[in-house]
């Protein structure tokens, strides 16, 4: 059976026009700085983003400690 759409939805094989919410393209803005507004700080990457912060944080949190405080796990 067939899918019906609403009657005045576009069809859903066809891709959406990107959506830019409300804010407006500043004349201005930096490559880096449309970079962090879109990649870093938009808010459905945020989730994904705030991952990949915590790992590297233990990651390297690791690395330091065992650094510090490695003799101390070596049995004498």
């Amino acid at each position: 059976m067939a899918r019906r759409s609403a009657p005045l939805s576009e069809p859903s094989y066809l891709p959406h026009p990107p959506h830019q919410g409300r804010r407006l393209n500043d004349s201005a803005e930096t490559s880096w700085q449309r970079f962090l507004r879109t990649e870093v700080f938009a808010p459905e990457k945020l989730p994904g983003n705030v991952s990949i912060l915590t790992g590297a944080t233990l990651f390297f949190g690791g690395i330091a400690a065992l650094r510090t405080w490695g003799e101390l796990m070596v049995p004498a």
